[in-house]
């Protein structure tokens, strides 16, 4: 019998922080702080965080000779004496870029620190160094001497080891060049991120997910893709795959789907080509968004919603979030009527509990996830977080 060791005779208390640290961690909460409620006065700042007075002065001074934050006013209180100072986070600083990368556009938008817009442009598709030279114009006109920090909202695999976007078949060869391009053009971080991902990132902070932890979010647009957000963190697999839905296996294709096509999976069931098929069938020869909005009448939206709650119902099946939300276009001109009739039939497939919400963002949820992204990236790295 082996020799058994002896249980702990008493509990080791972890070593404080040492004071650089703790001010690390107050600085940190107190630009937190006044991004999200700022401008704020040091009264504020000490109520808010919990620190002495004389903490906050220090903190105060340290954030303002690090050129962070700047007095942004005065406080409409009126007092004995002065009104007080309000801090604000200096918002030129730095300046951002977010841009939303389709098969046939590229949008772009120039934030400051805060995400505040400040232009926005249509860049050149299909030639790299034209779409480059189109953004640094596009910063120029937003006051911005140079970029900080750029992300990509991109159809494709994204590795999550390297952040590389792969080479995917039916997708232009352009959209790899122009992420090349820019990160050999730019002195900027840049950062490419699934599409998908960027909004169910815009969902989660800004949509109808705001209250979810947990959740799938069903992009439905010219293409199909899923991004799943699981204890309030995206999960994007071992290789970035995370999510590609279109190829998901499915009654009512005309074959399968394969490694280099998803024509036979659930892309050819609700991809926006497959919905203006199903909406001429039933006798509408208008654009997909409206067919979706009601136009194309209440058959049209039964056999849809049939469609989509095979998707919705693997999700749940598989990853049981609680929550689908039908995203994109499709999803926002479906709405909630759409949406009712996809968890009536989810639930009858389905024993896992899901409710399903229409988004109220639509298309622009992936320059919003970008800019979010961007904000966040830029100031991890200069807050120090």
């Amino acid at each position: 019998m082996g020799a058994v060791t002896p249980a702990p005779t008493s509990t080791q208390v972890p070593a404080p922080a040492s004071p650089s640290t703790a001010r690390a961690i107050n600085d940190r909460l107190a630009l937190q702080l006044l991004q999200e409620s700022g401008p704020l006065t040091a009264t504020q700042l000490k109520t808010m965080t919990g620190l002495s007075r004389p903490s906050v002065a220090d903190l105060v001074d340290r954030l303002t000779e690090a050129g962070l934050i700047e007095i942004a006013g005065e406080s409409g209180e009126q007092r004995r004496g002065p009104n007080a100072k309000l801090y604000g986070i200096v918002a030129d600083r730095a300046h951002l870029a977010a841009l939303d990368v389709r098969t046939d556009r590229v949008t772009a938008v120039v934030t400051d620190l805060l995400g505040r817009p400040l232009a926005e442009a249509a860049l050149p598709v299909g030639a790299p160094e034209d779409a480059v030279a189109a953004l640094l114009r596009t910063a120029r006109e937003a006051g911005a001497a140079e970029l900080h920090t750029v992300v990509i909202g991109a159809p494709g695999l994204v590795a999550p080891a390297t952040g590389e976007l792969r080479d995917t078949s039916g997708l232009p060869a352009w959209h790899r060049d122009l992420v090349t391009a820019l990160q050999r053009s730019l002195p900027a971080v840049v950062v490419v991120e699934n599409e998908t991902n960027l909004a169910a990132l815009a969902e989660q902070r800004l949509g109808v997910a705001r209250d979810l932890d947990s959740f799938v979010l069903l992009w439905l647009g010219a293409g199909v893709g899923a991004a799943v957000v699981l204890d309030g963190r995206l999960r994007r697999g071992a290789s970035g795959g995370a999510g590609e839905i279109g190829f998901l296996p499915v009654p009512g294709t005309t074959g399968l789907p394969s490694a280099e096509d998803c024509a036979g999976g659930f892309h050819a069931l609700v991809g926006r080509e497959a919905v203006t098929a199903l909406a001429r069938a039933h006798g509408f020869a208008g654009p997909a968004e409206e067919a979706v909005a009601g136009a194309a009448g209440e058959p049209f939206l039964e056999a849809l919603a049939e469609r989509l709650a095979l998707g919705a119902a693997a999700a749940a099946a598989i990853l049981d979030p609680g929550c689908v939300v039908l995203a994109g276009e499709l999803g926002r001109a479906g709405g909630p009527a759409l949406a009712a009739r996809v968890a009536h039939r989810v639930a009858e497939l389905t024993p896992v509990p899901t409710e399903i919400r229409a988004t109220t963002l639509g298309d622009p949820a992936v320059l919003a996830g970008a800019e979010l992204a961007a904000r966040e990236a830029a100031q991890a790295v200069l807050f120090g977080g």
